[in-house]
């Protein structure tokens, strides 16, 4: 089943290597760059492989079953 989250950002933007952190779907910055450098990472519904990629809200991140909406 898939898994959807929506987190609250009170910035212009979050870095996407940063908000797989913050939303826990990594353990750690390095994990993050592994995982979006391997294409396992969706921005929008297209594969990233930008880990400093601005997310804002409205953007949707997907990784393996979760997705997460920014808001």
């Amino acid at each position: 089943m898939l898994s959807m989250n929506k987190i609250s950002i009170s910035t212009e933007f979050i870095k996407l290597d940063a908000l797989l952190k913050f939303a826990n779907l990594v353990s750690s910055g390095g994990e993050a760059k592994i995982l979006i450098s391997e294409g396992q990472v969706k921005v929008n519904g297209e594969v990233c492989l930008m880990r400093g990629k601005k997310i804002r809200p409205g953007d949707t991140v997907s990784l393996g079953k979760e997705t997460i909406v920014i808001e």
